[in-house]
């Protein structure tokens, strides 16, 4: 496929993409098990919506908490068979900042990642700053939100 890029009408550039997809696309998960029970629990949602979408789960990585998350996502996002990739955790709040102050510094890298290898990364963390009541609620539509984010993009054909 032909495409055109550049700024401007005097600054085309012409490209040619090889758009050879996967048969199946495929989404990876990095997982933080801190709080591994309801972590489990979004990786079943997510799970389940790969399979509605007809995506397979081609990798899970899962880390200790959420500082973690960064690295766990750039191996990830470094295969060639991850399209996408749906990044789940919690981030609860405690008697400091340290939360907050972490998940600034998570989310920056997440973003700097999916940027950086133009691949769509879904953000499911819950927080920062969730109070244990307000977790169980949210942990399944949090999960699948995450996994079609990431797989909106592929799925559309946006990420040629």
């Amino acid at each position: 496929m032909d495409c055109f890029v550049g700024c401007g009408l005097l600054a085309m550039t012409k490209i040619t993409l090889n758009l050879t997809p996967h048969p199946m696309p495929n989404l990876a998960v990095v997982l933080g098990s801190f709080h591994k029970k309801e972590v489990s629990e979004m990786l079943e949602e997510v799970q389940k919506a790969a399979a509605e979408q007809g995506w397979t789960i081609t990798a899970e990585a899962w880390v200790p908490g959420s500082i973690e998350k960064p690295l766990a996502l750039k191996r990830l996002l470094m295969r060639a068979d991850v399209d996408a990739v749906a990044v789940l955790g919690i981030i609860e709040r405690g008697q400091t900042k340290h939360g907050l102050v972490m998940a600034e510094v998570v989310y920056e890298a997440i973003i700097q990642l999916s940027l950086e290898f133009m691949k769509p990364v879904g953000l499911g963390i819950l927080g920062p700053e969730i109070d244990p009541e307000q977790i169980p609620p949210r942990v399944r539509p949090y999960a699948r939100a995450a996994a079609l984010a990431a797989m909106h993009p592929v799925a559309n054909g946006e990420m040629m």
